[in-house]
């Protein structure tokens, strides 16, 4: 009996795995990602001249390629995740700027309509599941749930982002205060007993428009309240942090685990 509640132990470790834990290195990379996602899509549509159609295409079709990896993989791979998030992030990125520039469709109603998308992939999700955990990811259904909402949560957090800073006129500076202050506040209601699903889900959509009013404050040229690094150079810095975290969370992956932790959590 033991023996067996070992091994039934050591699968739902192994496919909880799938999802990492929600440490600083999470929220470091996620934030980065979406910098990256903002930068990296404004430099392949705009400096390369790709186009916002053609880059959605080219990111759509690797995305796909990048989440049929993640899902065939039976635990978390660092590398494969975070390219997963990366990928999403262009993508979600595109979705909004397509709607906005090319469909002329005006931020207040993308903004609302990601958001209800998001809201009915929840509802779905929890009809289903009965759980929006993310430490519950262990079957191929919930991961599939999970990653379309990862996919709103940046076209609802650009477009949120993108109606804040400019159809209000927010502006890059007062956008990464202003974003990183209600996540400072969802952090500490979380200190203080608030539902840490609600939270890390609210924080999780936060942290797009804190990412990509970043990106464009040290992007953006110095006349229109940016610090002129260019595209290149802040998605460029920004990829070589993230490759670094994931080198470094892929070998702390890699080593055993302590033998005497891995029985507690049984």
């Amino acid at each position: 009996m033991t023996s067996e509640l070992s091994k039934r132990g050591s699968i739902v470790r192994m496919m909880l795995n799938k999802v990492p834990e929600v440490t600083l290195f999470f929220w470091l990379i996620k934030i980065m990602s979406t910098t990256v996602g903002e930068t990296g899509a404004d430099y392949l549509a705009v400096h390369v001249g790709l186009g916002t159609a053609l880059t959605g295409g080219i990111m759509a079709a690797l995305l796909l390629a990048a989440l049929v990896l993640q899902v065939r993989m039976h635990r978390y791979v660092p590398w494969i995740y975070w390219l997963t998030v990366v990928l999403v992030s262009v993508v979600g990125t595109q979705i909004t700027d397509l709607l906005t520039d090319k469909l002329g469709v005006r931020l207040y109603v993308s903004t609302f309509a990601f958001a209800t998308a998001l809201a009915a992939t929840f509802a779905v999700w929890y009809g289903f599941e009965r759980t929006l955990s993310i430490h519950t990811i262990v079957t191929t259904r919930r991961e599939l749930f999970y990653w379309l909402a990862i996919l709103f949560t940046f076209a609802l957090g650009t477009a949120a982002g993108d109606l804040a800073t400019e159809a209000l006129g927010l502006g890059f500076n007062l956008g990464v205060v202003a974003f990183g202050a209600l996540i400072a506040a969802i952090t500490l209601a979380y200190r203080f007993g608030a539902n840490p699903v609600l939270t890390f889900w609210l924080a999780y959509i936060l942290t797009r428009p804190l990412g990509a009013s970043l990106g464009d404050l040290l992007s953006q040229s110095r006349e229109y309240g940016g610090l002129g690094l260019g595209t290149v150079y802040t998605s460029m810095a920004f990829l070589v942090v993230i490759v670094g975290l994931v080198i470094f969370l892929s070998v702390e992956a890699g080593k055993p685990a302590d033998p005497m932790l891995a029985e507690d959590k049984v």
